[in-house]
């Protein structure tokens, strides 16, 4: 097992803009202390572009989570856009396919892909605007496709958002693809487990679910979001970690990030979040796996 010096957790967005109020970017260090926050180069927020800088350049051996989808869902009908001829074989086909169709369109926006011709076809882009491949026969439920960890996700109690679906507060498909955009772009830099191999040493990029941070911190119900210093230093007690500094209001962007890097540190070092039954060969390199499904 890898002995991780950082863990750094994202809370990423999919808006369009240079700068994103909603990114968060918080480290824990493995030898305790508070989560802290990574203040943004800039007072308007985060560019998607410095946070792909900042995964070039990580410090010591850093275990990273991006809180979006690291790919679309396969497994269900066996690929990712049947009956499109472009459709990829694997996840970093997927990410080139989608930065290759976005190339004009600055900030690792996705919008060249969402309106693609074909592609456009499997998306929920708004109330009335439902591509008509977007329920297909291998969609459990009218919510959309979902991947095996997702599925797995379920079964923990908590309710992710099919990555299919562009519209409402809680879709993440907007997020995920400006993600596979910068995950694209990193190259072979820094290793994305489970689509890379897990390294003996280095640095590695994880999936995350900002959600299951928060059950194992002691959120309960269908509201995971944490919007107190109070609320979320009760969570940070859960996980073991020492409380942050502040009382009142906090961002659910800043919130999910600290706890996250907290809950990373907490559960690294379970090998079976490393090894859950259900991960095959082809799932991790086609869906990918969010550490911590199980």
């Amino acid at each position: 097992m890898t002995r991780f010096t950082h863990f750094l957790a994202v809370d990423w967005s999919g808006a369009k803009g240079a700068r994103q109020k909603g990114i968060a970017l918080a480290f824990a260090q493995a030898e305790g202390g508070a989560p802290v926050l990574l203040p943004p180069p800039d007072p308007k927020g985060w560019a998607r572009s410095e946070v792909l800088a900042l995964l070039r350049d990580l410090p010591g051996v850093t275990l990273v989570g991006l809180d979006l989808g690291i790919s679309l869902p396969f497994a269900d009908v066996g690929a990712f856009f049947p009956e499109w001829d472009a459709s990829p074989a694997d996840a970093r086909g997927l990410w080139a396919l989608i930065d290759g169709l976005c190339a004009g369109y600055p900030h690792l926006e996705a919008g060249g892909f969402v309106i693609h011709p074909e592609a456009s076809r499997y998306f929920r882009h708004g109330a009335g605007s439902t591509g008509d491949r977007f329920l297909l026969p291998g969609a459990a439920t009218r919510e959309g496709r979902f991947r095996v960890a997702e599925a797995a996700q379920r079964q923990q109690g908590v309710r992710p958002v099919s990555n299919f679906n562009l519209v409402g507060a809680a879709q993440v498909g907007k997020s995920s693809l400006t993600g596979m955009r910068m995950l694209h772009r990193l190259s072979r830099t820094v290793p994305v487990w489970p689509v890379d191999p897990l390294p003996e040493e280095g640095s590695v990029v994880t999936e995350i679910y900002t959600s299951m941070a928060a059950r194992l911190g002691g959120v309960t119900g269908s509201a995971t979001k944490i919007r107190s210093y109070e609320a979320l230093n009760d969570a940070l007690d859960a996980l073991g970690s020492p409380p942050v500094q502040g009382t009142g209001a906090i961002d659910d962007h800043s919130s999910d990030a600290l706890l996250t890097a907290a809950w990373l540190r907490r559960v690294h070092g379970e090998r079976d979040l490393w090894h859950p039954p259900t991960l095959t060969p082809d799932i991790a390199r086609t869906e990918g796996w969010t550490f911590g499904a199980f």
